[in-house]
């Protein structure tokens, strides 16, 4: 019965669960439906279990069938990643590299160090994403990423190597139509009081989230980037820090007003960060790529 259960057929019962259908996920697979129900059957037949209810008008996974998904997508994991190690280990190229940058950080620089990474022709699939506040770090400690573009805060101790980037200088903004665009001189603790705070919600999923700054307020709307922070406060539904190279736009056309504020914010130094242990050409190759870029021109434009 062992002998039975193959990688074909542990892909098969996967794409059907995930695309609904024996004929959708025959196309996934570039199979003709016969060829998957044939698949199916014969594994059934094996180990003697139906994997399928058919009795309704659409087939259901019944519990052995629930069982051996479970199990077969963790198999076919496992593959996946033995074949990534052996390919690593035969060329030094990963298979796979995922980079994900701080919300705060422009994506353009990281598109073109891709674009030049993609010239050179290496069989290496990059997946990119964007975390915020503590996410980075938590990327990297969870494995959901590889290297990370302007992780910010303290560092946590041994588990990283590291490179610093630049400083990121937020200031205190508010909407032209705001009323506190119209108060002078610094801004109070009771000036602000009536007004929500926009704040970027920390993205970690494992480690312990992390302040973006008056977060003790009454009032707060948390957003999950900084392009929907830097639209509510355009659009006046509250007030808050944001870094001076994201909105230089807004400020420029007036949409925006620099207001001095009580609340001290001192500048942010940003990182490049990967884990410690870490080997790969794909990976060297952007960390080096990434750090020779002089991202404190960037964000200071």
């Amino acid at each position: 019965m062992l002998h039975s259960i193959t990688l074909d057929a542990l892909r098969a019962l996967d794409a059907i669960d995930r695309q609904g259908s024996f004929a959708a996920a025959a196309s996934t697979l570039h199979k003709v439906p016969s060829a998957l129900t044939y698949t199916i059957k014969k594994l059934e037949d094996d180990i003697g279990s139906p994997l399928f209810d058919r009795s309704q008008h659409r087939a259901r996974l019944t519990p052995a069938g629930k069982l051996v998904l479970e199990q077969g997508r963790e198999i076919l994991k496992a593959t996946e990643r033995m074949i990534e190690l052996l390919q690593r280990l035969e060329t030094g190229w990963e298979t796979h590299l995922r980079i994900t940058r701080d919300t705060v950080i422009p994506s353009l620089p990281v598109l073109t160090t891709l674009n030049a990474f993609c010239q050179l022709g290496q069989p290496t699939d990059i997946t990119l994403s964007v975390e915020a506040l503590g996410g980075c770090w938590d990327a990297l400690h969870s494995h959901r990423s590889d290297i990370v573009v302007g992780a910010v805060g303290e560092l946590p101790k041994g588990l990283f190597k590291t490179i610093r980037m630049a400083e990121i200088n937020p200031i205190f903004v508010v909407a032209r139509d705001h009323p506190l665009a119209l108060v002078d001189g610094e801004l109070s603790a009771a000036d602000l009081e009536p007004y929500p705070a926009i704040v970027i919600a920390d993205s970690s999923q494992l480690l312990p989230a992390r302040s973006s700054g008056l977060l003790n307020r009454r009032n707060v709307i948390r957003v999950s980037s900084a392009e929907e922070k830097i639209q509510a406060q355009v659009a006046g539904l509250g007030v808050g820090f944001i870094p001076r190279h994201l909105i230089r736009e807004p400020l420029a056309r007036g949409d925006l007003v620099i207001k001095d504020c009580y609340l001290p914010r001192s500048p942010q130094t940003v990182y490049l960060a990967w884990r410690s242990g870490q080997e790969g050409k794909a990976l060297a190759w952007f960390i080096d790529a990434l750090a020779r870029l002089d991202w404190q021109r960037i964000l200071d434009g």
